[in-house]
């Protein structure tokens, strides 16, 4: 299992392009609402912008993207439309699959799968099986997964296999058990529909992440969007805990052409 550096332990790169992207993909209701039209049409138009962000990511050389498509407290939303929800990543599943394979798009999928049927799980088992061997774009997407569920469930599995660790345990013990072990921390973190809050979405792999609020709805977010976003990724400066002048004397870095 390859690891990647801790920015908490370690100075990772700082790529003019983020190598990852993670987002909250918020906004699919208010978007149908503002147009009239019932919330399921807004998580339709979502897997369209979905689309078209993967591509973008693509073509722009960014190598991992997370998308947070249900929440572990999503559950609490009407019945009819976390059925529906259910529904429409099933046909996800079944229909851009096959798409991102001949992209050479590599899909995983992250959080606690026991509350889905085993129709779903079977789909999605099968997305990643067909994708594991692609090296483009890395498209996670986190369903029914939740940041603290993340780290409780990393805990339980680590002792699980090494319980001389529950008299003391280091970061780097813990970190391969966590969702995401095998991808760099997000350099971007990017949430739409303009809530300026993270809603337990990784909450330890974004220790360091540069977050990006829009008021852009997400069914309306596509690659302007998110060139937007990247190029205020690109004005900040990241120090993982240097100073600006220790920053200064490096080798300034290339620019990004949108």
């Amino acid at each position: 299992m390859a690891l990647f550096k801790s920015s908490t332990r370690n100075i990772p790169d700082a790529p003019p392009v983020p190598r990852h992207i993670a987002v909250i993909m918020d906004g699919n209701g208010r978007w149908a609402k503002q147009r009239f039209m019932p919330r399921v049409a807004g998580h339709q138009r979502g897997v369209e912008a979905l689309r078209e962000v993967v591509k973008a990511c693509r073509d722009l050389g960014v190598e991992y993207l997370t998308v947070f498509a249900f929440s572990s407290e999503n559950w609490r939303r009407p019945a009819d439309e976390v059925s529906f929800l259910m529904s429409l990543f099933m046909k996800m599943l079944e229909r851009e699959v096959v798409r991102l394979h001949e992209k050479n798009i590599r899909v995983k999928i992250i959080g606690d799968r026991s509350r889905f049927d085993d129709k779903l799980n079977q789909a999605m088992q099968d997305a990643e099986t067909l994708t594991a061997n692609n090296v483009g774009l890395t498209l996670t997407i986190a369903a029914n997964y939740g940041g603290r569920w993340d780290v409780m469930n990393a805990v339980q599995t680590m002792l699980k296999e090494h319980p001389e660790f529950a008299q003391g345990f280091k970061e780097e013990d813990l970190s391969p058990y966590l969702c995401l072990s095998e991808a760099p921390e997000p350099d971007l973190f990017i949430r739409t529909g303009g809530e300026q809050r993270i809603s337990n979405f990784m909450l330890w792999q974004l220790a360091y992440t540069e977050l990006y609020f829009t008021d852009v709805l997400w069914p309306a977010f596509g690659r302007e969007e998110l060139e937007a976003a990247i190029a205020s990724y690109q004005k900040r400066e990241r120090r993982f805990g240097r100073t600006s002048e220790q920053l200064a004397s490096e080798q300034p870095k290339g620019g990004f052409d949108a």
